[in-house]
């Protein structure tokens, strides 16, 4: 996996480690936009909370899928995925994937392709409001795809979802020791996105392998922040 190196990895005291989300409503974080004038958000369809398929059935059936019918989705599938990786679901702003300390060091980036009533190019979630920044017009998907050496699937998803970490957010508190919590969140994350991936009838990976230089530039990510997946989502070919 990419991320920072784990050298010098402090110990803690116990009670630190079990302290992830329930310590107390956190100081709400911006999220962060590159240098651009005002953005204009998009609001997303209002999530569902409710669906036929049982959260049994969508572990029995969760796999990574690779290929990709050439089909758009709809806005309320993107709405659904953005919500499920990083939707608030409490009043203090606690979110889908838990977090130590309730810090939320995870951005959230859409790379649209081929989305109903959505233009192609890179967008910014804000979990609180449940909405969009487009941060370029551009569809990047070839560009990302080459930066995730070559891996076809990327550009050939409808979309690709990059995760990305600011990691400051959690090591001001923990240090070394929140680069690892980190991680950990990023998967929690990650796998509620396979979860309701799956719900929907999409077909997802993750990938980790790619150069996060060049993703960091294809997105136009702030300088602090750290790019950790990139997940192609499609219909199912």
């Amino acid at each position: 996996m990419n991320g920072v190196s784990k050298k010098g990895i402090q110990i803690i005291p116990l009670i630190l480690v079990l302290s992830f989300a329930g310590c107390g409503a956190p100081e709400p974080n911006e999220t962060s936009l590159p240098e651009t004038p005002s953005p204009v958000w998009i609001k997303l369809p209002e999530p569902r909370f409710k669906s036929d398929v049982s959260l049994e059935e969508t572990l029995l059936q969760r796999r990574s899928v690779r290929e990709y019918a050439n089909v758009d989705l709809t806005l309320e599938e993107a709405s659904q995925l953005l919500w499920a990786a990083q939707g608030v679901t409490a009043e203090w702003g606690g979110r889908t994937a838990p977090s130590a300390g309730a810090l939320y060091p995870l951005e959230a980036y859409l790379v649209v392709g081929d989305v109903e009533n959505l233009a192609p190019g890179v967008y910014k979630y804000k979990p609180e409001g449940h909405k969009l920044a487009k941060v370029k017009d551009e569809d990047v998907r070839e560009e990302l795809a080459k930066a995730a050496l070559e891996q076809a699937y990327v550009k050939e998803g409808a979309i690709d979802i990059v995760i990305a970490a600011i990691y400051e957010r959690t090591t001001k508190k923990y240090g070394n020791r929140g680069i690892r919590y980190v991680h950990m969140e990023a998967g929690h994350a990650a796998q509620n996105i396979y979860l309701q991936a799956t719900a929907l009838n999409l077909g997802m990976v993750v990938i980790g392998a790619f150069y996060d230089d060049q993703v960091k530039k294809i997105m136009s990510m702030p300088e602090n922040e750290e790019p950790l997946y990139v997940i192609p989502v499609g219909k199912k070919s």
